[in-house]
């Protein structure tokens, strides 16, 4: 089967989307568009692709799934747009910045009967799987405490703020997804402290750039999670899991895994220091599994739900940091 993919959105991201493609037996990138010709026109000469517009995408035989990489305020349209054209459909978390839209272009999705899945690239990392196969093996027993660490290397800049959706709707959600991901249950309460240590920037833009959050499972599970928008060594992206039974964690990735010792002491090469390189073989990975479970007529995964319940933790913990509370999430 030779499956037919659009990019809509020739950004930094759309980008490596169509790498990942292009890199996938079985399935070809067909068209490319974007608000910006020049940037469509590009992507498209370097894959072979053609630029074509959004409405002439949906309605083309020789597509068969489209993968939206636009800004986050067309995601929720596009998605019930390409669904209502019979499209297959990869799209960039969140699928809206708000819960109630979001619920709505699901519930357009499943009255279609489309294919969604949504883009939580840090599934597909590979020491990431590795940690969650150590879990399904039952390696540390039964899951108890969680620890997610992601620290940015510096922050966006202020005029990205205002578009984002705030820190716990653009960077933690990755966690809370992960979160749920890991800890086998849905997250019932979410406590969360925030502020700006940062850039006074983004604090005048009504964000932070500092936060943790402490999410509880009905059944006591936790996971603790802690938010930088500066780590100056570096990347910073760690996961531990404590079980009954033992621990198991997934370290940060280094430009070489070495150490060197000398007089002077012991040295190890700096962290890599930006997420379209950590997360390097997370995106191909992603690609190649939404593409396989189109293939193999496969339940997508991270899917819809997946993508609402994520904004809906970050949801409660916007409603915490400012209640000053522990706050219960929605369902």
């Amino acid at each position: 089967m030779n499956i037919g993919l659009a990019v809509l959105g020739a950004g930094r991201i759309g980008r490596v989307h169509a790498r990942a493609i292009s890199q996938v037996g079985g399935a070809r990138l067909v068209a490319v568009a974007d608000a910006f010709e020049e940037a469509a026109r590009a992507l498209g000469a370097e894959h072979g692709a053609q630029v074509r517009d959004i409405d002439t995408i949906l309605a083309a035989a020789d597509v068969d799934a489209v993968v939206i990489c636009t800004p986050t305020d067309t995601h929720a349209e596009l998605i019930e747009r390409a669904a209502r054209a019979g499209k297959a459909i990869f799209c960039e978390k969140p699928i809206d910045l708000d819960a109630t839209r979001a619920r709505a272009c699901l519930q357009v999705v499943e009255e279609t009967g489309a294919r969604l899945m949504v883009g939580f690239n840090r599934r597909f990392d590979p020491h990431f799987r590795a940690l969650k196969e150590a879990i399904g093996a039952g390696r540390i027993g039964e899951v108890e405490m969680i620890t997610i660490t992601s620290r940015d290397p510096g922050p966006p800049p202020a005029e990205y703020i205002h578009s984002s959706g705030g820190i716990f709707k653009d960077m933690t959600i990755h966690d809370f997804d992960m979160a749920r991901f890991l800890l086998g249950e849905e997250v019932t309460s979410v406590m969360a402290r925030a502020s700006v240590l940062v850039d006074p920037a983004i604090g005048e833009c009504g964000d932070f750039d500092s936060a943790s959050a402490i999410l509880t499972t009905a059944s006591g599970r936790q996971c603790l999670i802690s938010n930088s928008r500066r780590a100056v060594y570096g990347y910073d992206q760690r996961i531990e899991v404590h079980g009954s039974a033992g621990m198991v964690q997934a370290m940060n990735q280094r430009e070489a895994d070495i150490e060197v010792a000398t007089a002077e002491g012991f040295t190890r090469p700096p962290l890599l220091d930006f997420f379209m390189t950590r997360y390097t073989a997370a995106y191909a990975a992603e690609i190649a599994g939404f593409i396989a479970a189109l293939s193999a007529g496969a339940e997508m995964s991270p899917g819809g739900e997946d993508g609402l319940r994520a904004l809906l933790i970050a949801e409660a913990a916007q409603r915490s940091v400012k209640e000053g509370r522990a706050v219960t999430v929605d369902v």
